[in-house]
């Protein structure tokens, strides 16, 4: 992959991590251009956000402070692992479950 092509997928590549909504955006917007930096970090955004939302769903249960805490600090990382490997135009899986995204979601961005 050369250069040029990771230059017009940063901006499309960090939308994907920001919200749910944002990685709906960026797959939407990626549709027509098939960037193939953009669809890696797309497939890596939509699965991070909904991990979040299930897992988020079972702690709130608990109705403790510290597993919330923990949660957010596990989660916080590795959104912001994602984005600073998309702002520097790197195509690293995000630790642990993102190998499993881009088996999951691999029909995105193809």
């Amino acid at each position: 992959m050369n250069q040029n092509i990771i230059e017009e997928g940063k901006t499309l590549a960090v939308v994907s991590y920001l919200t749910i909504i944002g990685s709906v955006i960026a797959i939407i917007m990626n549709n027509e251009k098939k960037n193939e930096f953009t669809a890696f970090h797309n497939r890596q955004g939509l699965g991070l956000c909904l991990m979040y939302m299930i897992i988020a769903y079972f702690i709130s249960q608990f109705d403790n402070m510290q597993i919330s805490i923990a949660f957010w600090v596990g989660m916080g990382l590795l959104f912001f692992y994602g984005i600073i490997n998309a702002v520097n135009g790197k195509m690293q899986t995000v630790p642990l479950v993102g190998p499993f995204f881009q088996r999951i979601f691999s029909s995105i961005g193809k």
